[in-house]
């Protein structure tokens, strides 16, 4: 067992959240490695603060950004358990003969193994939400964290960056776009109202114009001809953000094939 296996171990069994398995196998490498004590004693004092309550207090910055980010990668690994492939069955008269020396795990193997490492992914997301709490979060806070969309939280750490940066334009029928970056966060948010309505074969592309050509950012929709899409890839100096309408899926040529509904300069 490795450390970092331990230290999810460890922090389900601050928990009382550990399967009768998982808790042996922590017991045996805490004997095992009295050096990884210390793992475990953080996360049960951490467990310990977050039963008795304690008043919110202001984070050290910058560490909020990065445990809303692990938390949220966390979420979207943890939130479905991984279902082993099966494999058809072979006609008996052409399965070929299995080697003597060996032979494959079974389907409950399998599954266990697939279980136990989404359980400690879990457990992993558990210790992180005791850890938000042990440094101030409320638990609405935590809640909205757990659910707010990938494109809502890009936008507030470039609003809270001081080279944020945002520019407007016009969507053809009336409606309007900002795109919202920030070098230093890396990452680049377009929102939109009014939007032209599109047909479920279609969807809307947002592209990086540059001297060389466009290349793709991403696809989204919206509801209501309003979205906050975050887009895929780094905004370059000079860089026109443009979105087009596409067939479901993105444009097939890896081009635009239609005309921007709008164009927003970056310099």
């Amino acid at each position: 067992m490795t450390e970092q296996e331990f230290a999810e171990l460890a922090a389900g069994h601050a928990l009382d959240a550990l399967s009768p398995v998982d808790e042996a196998a922590y017991q045996t490498a805490l004997a095992a490695h009295p050096e990884w004590a210390a793992i475990a004693e953080q996360d049960a004092a951490a467990a310990a603060f977050l039963a008795d309550g304690v008043a919110e207090v202001a984070p050290p910055a910058g560490l909020r950004d990065a445990l809303v980010a692990r938390i949220a990668e966390d979420v979207a690994a943890a939130s479905v358990p991984p279902v082993p492939e099966v494999p058809a069955p072979v006609a008996a008269e052409s399965a070929p003969e299995p080697p003597a020396q060996s032979s494959a795990p079974s389907t409950e193997e399998i599954q266990t193994v697939e279980r136990r490492t989404w359980t400690r992914g879990l457990l992993a997301l558990a210790a992180s939400v005791v850890l938000l709490v042990g440094i101030g979060f409320g638990a609405a806070t935590i809640g909205n964290l757990l659910t707010t969309p990938p494109a809502v939280s890009a936008l507030a750490q470039i609003e809270d960056a001081p080279d944020a940066q945002e520019v407007s334009a016009d969507v053809v029928d009336g409606g309007t776009a900002t795109l919202h970056w920030s070098e230093s966060v890396g990452k680049a948010v377009l929102v939109s109202d009014g939007l032209p309505e599109i047909t479920d074969e279609q969807t809307f592309q947002l592209w990086f114009v540059r001297d060389d050509g466009a290349v793709s950012a991403g696809t989204f929709t919206a509801e209501d001809g309003e979205t906050a899409a975050l887009l895929e890839g780094d905004v370059e100096t000079g860089d026109t953000v443009a979105v087009t309408v596409e067939q479901a899926g993105g444009s097939p040529t890896g081009q635009p094939t239609t005309e921007p509904i709008t164009a927003i300069p970056t310099a």
